[in-house]
């Protein structure tokens, strides 16, 4: 791979952070359900990334990154800024490697992002995120402290490392007609189908969005890059600002649908994987099980790949839904 966020990554990129990843990561179950497939009249597969280490996705492109770093970077550490999972995912693969992590996260965070962040051993600096920017406060600490910045999702290796999740499914599955990924700057879905697309030709990969954080959907239909501030949703993993300048062009090349489904349906959904299937999936993760059912796509008859990214509910916020 050429210098980061100025090539394309391919497959080989994909497979090459799946075997830094093997041993390390989960590989998270592929989980099926009757009652699922008869009220949607699809095949359907959840790839289960609730079950990865930390909790949710994130931890493969985390780990996949700073396995890359030089031995410099290694020791000068690392500094990151998410509102949650990528915290998580960072400070677990830094305590993995030896590499110290700094996480700059926003002070509203979920109680049990921010906790679980600091009991795997980063240090947290917390902002307001109605009056400060994460990305300038990181930049200031890797500018004053020589730390290398990880961002969430605008990082050649942090997407190849988040499409292992789709080369798994898919090499448990074999081919799909459609694969479901919930999307907010990126990250996960340009990984996911770039390795979907190699594995699975004729694949239909399918972003979902929360409705209040719509900007990659806006962006994908007008391609034109569109930007969101702050939006209000319970999917806190979607409330990034706009795809990146990595991920975008990704999207349009290799991604050939996107949605948006609400709060509302977003809790529905949620909570229907809960009862039904008794796994603990977050409001993020359920974004593509929304779409499916709430008929946003017609799947019947149909092979159906839905990627749950996570599973870290603050059961307090939750309590509130119910």
């Amino acid at each position: 791979m050429s210098e980061l966020n100025k090539s394309p990554v391919v497959f080989a990129d994909v497979a090459a952070a799946a075997q830094r990843l093997k041993g390390v990561a989960h590989r998270t179950p592929v989980l099926t359900s009757a009652t699922v497939d008869r009220r949607t009249g699809a095949q359907v597969f959840f790839k289960c990334e609730n079950f990865q280490r930390m909790g949710a996705f994130k931890f493969r492109g985390a780990y996949n990154a700073l396995s890359c770093l030089d031995v410099r970077q290694r020791q000068t550490g690392v500094v990151a800024f998410s509102s949650g999972n990528h915290a998580q995912a960072v400070a677990l693969a830094g305590r993995l490697l030896g590499i110290p992590a700094t996480i700059v996260m926003p002070s509203n965070a979920p109680s049990v992002k921010l906790q679980a962040t600091r009991d795997y051993g980063a240090e947290v600096v917390t902002y307001d995120p109605l009056t400060q920017n994460r990305e300038l406060i990181a930049k200031g600490l890797a500018e004053k402290r020589g730390l290398t910045v990880i961002p969430p999702f605008d990082h050649a290796h942090i997407l190849a490392g988040q499409g292992t999740a789709a080369l798994e499914l898919i090499e448990e599955t074999g081919p799909l007609d459609y694969l479901l990924v919930p999307c907010g700057g990126g990250g996960l879905i340009s990984g996911c189908a770039i390795a979907a697309n190699h594995l699975s030709p004729g694949i239909r990969v399918i972003g979902v969005e929360p409705e209040a954080g719509d900007d990659v959907t806006r962006s994908f239909k007008t391609g034109v890059l569109q930007t969101v501030h702050n939006p209000d949703t319970i999917a806190d993993g979607a409330r990034t600002s706009s795809a990146g300048t990595l991920t975008f062009p990704l999207i349009l090349e290799h991604v050939r649908e996107m949605h948006t489904v609400s709060d509302a349906e977003l809790v529905r959904a949620m909570f229907y994987l809960w009862e039904r299937m008794k796994i603990v999936v977050e409001p993020t993760g359920a974004l593509g099980a929304a779409a499916l059912f709430e008929g946003k796509i017609d799947a019947r008859g149909k092979r159906v790949g839905i990627l749950i990214s996570g599973g870290n509910v603050d059961i307090k916020g939750m309590s509130a839904l119910l």
